[in-house]
């Protein structure tokens, strides 16, 4: 569970740097910059999503604050 957690950040984290680069690159004359973000978005809604499925069928368990 941990490793596909990392993995979707490293997934999120890649996708804004790319949007990054293409917004230096590109200097906004392609809507390049605009999927990067969407795609953003879209993992980490997903993400989001599955951490709320895990925790409903049990796959993971709160902790709480210690």
């Amino acid at each position: 569970m941990k490793i596909l957690v990392a993995i979707a950040f490293v997934l999120i984290l890649a996708s804004l740097g790319s949007a990054l680069l293409f917004l230096m690159k590109d200097k906004g004359k392609s809507n390049r910059t605009v999927t990067a973000l969407a795609f953003r978005v879209g993992f980490s809604i997903a993400l989001f999503l599955f951490i709320l499925f895990a925790n409903h069928m049990g796959w993971i368990q709160p902790t709480g604050i210690r």
